[in-house]
């Protein structure tokens, strides 16, 4: 691919985020700083998702990397607001194909032999173009499909020069991020820097399809005892690290509903099947697949059926180029987090959330604690279509009770759980689509309680230990009262009023804002009417204008005082 080129790409990237900065800075910045933010907070929404909009035309338009970039993007639900994350979700990974010349040379140059030999028929029209590399149809020569028991395939490629157009996004995103992690509303958040080589070491996982072929019999080994889950062989003799050839198991998309149903398939059992399948990924080998798109999991009727008459099935699973690996302290984490959601425990779900390292360091564990067991009160049980139809009133009296929790969000969301946020929230739409009373909590349950009595045991242990962790603070009772009433003689007691604190810190800085704009319009005008009659005292009153103007734009900040 030709340097210029290459160059043009990288600089059209960096000019992109540069304009979408400066957009930020001067309406979400230096607006608010001149008493003007309720017009920033007005035009907000409408400039977030033109920007989507606009990062979405330019993804599509280069391919490569910045589609990935896209969808990557579209699972920051814990940093970037939902006009972006809503307008990206969308963002499908094909492109327009590369020609067939190319592709051919490029796959016997890998193979070491012309195509007509290595394959007895290979389709020049592709069968899906992505941003890395397409898919062929093809057949096995007699020889090869005796010994692989199967004689049709299909051939991924990837797309030539695909490695230097990788390198030259990844350098301009790494510009960018230089930026964004000097923007605190982000930096306080998220690393930037680790989530960009994150995103880097799994798009260098996606170009080395010698490793998603491993991958795949990894996947494949896990479930060798599940008739319900089916993984394509790979034909290692026509597979190097440009070219993977495949078993080819297509079948129903698993979004084609009508055609589910029209092979005598229940939806309901498919959506069931399809979450165990992840809760054994996710929870029992740390292992999954984490790219579930519609086309990458096919639906595949058997000839037998169901006791009620319903056509059996297996889930076929492709492409595991993008998988996911859960750290020990992960998955202990998770599991927590499972289980006190089986159990509706919010104290213990607290508890997971510090596990997985999820929290802010200022988050407010005691008001977490009771805005869960709220939660467990109000909407444990729910299915997917009832949670979506609460009533608005509802949830804006959810969020003025706990006004503090929702405008401080102390949540961060760590590089290794990017990939599972991103798989749950695809699999969560997946299973409502096939199955609009689908309830996310009936399938926890029972593999909450599972996990319970797995590691520690039985169901007694956890018993045991909750009873034993109550009795403590039962026999803590006696001694924090007696200090409290102590404190309480001597007028020492403190009561923490978090949501007073705020308002009163937001409302001091306003008026501090307020002043020091009504000094500076007073100065300015009383400067300019002196300046011609006497110089020197306007002179002193437009430079003390200035001095306020500084303060308003620079002092009051975090409701701090020019002396502090």
């Amino acid at each position: 691919m030709k340097q210029t080129a290459l160059r043009a790409r990288y600089w059209r990237i960096v000019f992109f985020f540069a304009r979408v900065t400066s957009n930020i800075v001067f309406w979400d910045i230096f607006l608010p700083r001149l008493g003007l933010g309720f017009i920033a907070r007005s035009t907000r929404s409408n400039r977030l998702r033109g920007i989507a909009i606009r990062f979405r035309t330019l993804a599509i338009r280069l391919g490569g990397v910045m589609i990935k970039v896209g969808q990557f993007l579209s699972a920051r639900l814990d940093i970037l607001p939902p006009e972006i994350t809503d307008e990206l979700s969308g963002l499908q990974d094909e492109v327009p194909p590369v020609d067939y010349e190319s592709i051919r040379l490029q796959t016997e140059l890998e193979l070491g032999s012309a195509l007509n030999k290595i394959f007895l028929t290979f389709e020049e029209s592709p069968l899906a173009a992505a941003s890395l590399g397409q898919v062929h149809r093809a057949e096995l020569t007699a020889g090869e499909a005796e010994i692989a028991g199967f004689n049709r395939v299909v051939v991924k490629i990837l797309r030539p020069h695909i490695e230097e157009v990788v390198d030259v996004d990844m350098s301009a995103i790494r510009v960018v991020g230089g930026w964004l992690k000097r923007y605190r509303p982000v930096s306080d958040r998220a690393n930037v820097p680790a989530i960009i080589e994150e995103f880097s070491a799994t798009l260098q996982e996606e170009l080395d399809y010698l490793a998603e072929g491993k991958n795949a019999e990894a996947f494949a080994a896990n479930f060798k005892s599940d008739e319900n889950v089916y993984v394509p062989r790979v034909v290692w003799n026509h597979t190097s690290r440009r070219v993977l050839t495949l078993e080819d198991v297509s079948a129903i998309k698993i979004t084609d509903y009508e055609a589910i149903s029209a092979a005598g398939i229940n939806r309901a059992d498919v959506a069931q099947v399809l979450f165990k399948v992840y809760l054994k990924q996710i929870f029992e080998d740390g292992f999954f697949h984490a790219d579930p798109h519609p086309g990458n999991i096919f639906v595949t009727p058997l000839a037998e059926k169901n006791k009620d008459g319903s056509t059996a099935f297996k889930l076929t699973f492709i492409d595991f180029g993008m998988v996911g690996r859960m750290p020990d302290r992960l998955m202990e984490g998770l599991r927590e987090a499972v289980i006190s959601i089986g159990l509706q425990d919010s104290p213990r779900l607290v508890k997971a959330y510090q596990t997985l390292g999820v929290l802010l360091p200022n988050a407010n564990l005691k008001l977490l604690e009771e805005a869960g067991a709220q939660l467990f009160d109000r909407f444990w049980g729910m299915n997917m279509n009832e949670l979506r139809n609460i009533d608005h009133k509802e949830m804006m009296k959810f969020g003025l009770q706990f006004r503090e929790l929702m405008l401080n969000m102390p949540f961060q969301l760590p590089e290794n759980l990017l990939l599972l946020g991103r798989t749950i929230g695809i699999l969560s739409g997946m299973c409502t689509g096939l199955h609009a009373e689908f309830n996310l909590w009936e399938g926890i349950a029972p593999y909450a309680k599972k996990l319970a009595e797995g590691d520690g045991g039985s169901q007694w242990d956890v018993i045991f230990d909750e009873a034993g962790s109550l009795f403590k603070t039962l026999l803590a009772i006696p001694g924090r009262a007696e200090r409290v009433l102590g404190r309480i003689e001597r007028g020492e007691l403190n009561v923490q009023m978090p949501m007073v604190n705020i308002q009163m810190s937001y409302l001091e800085r306003s008026l501090n804002r307020l002043t020091a704009g009504i000094i500076f319009l007073g100065l300015l005008v009383a400067g300019s009417i002196l300046y011609d009659g006497h110089p020197m005292l306007g002179q002193i009153l437009l430079g003390g204008s200035g001095f306020a103007l500084f303060y308003m734009l620079f002092l009051v900040r975090r409701g701090r005082r020019p002396w502090q």
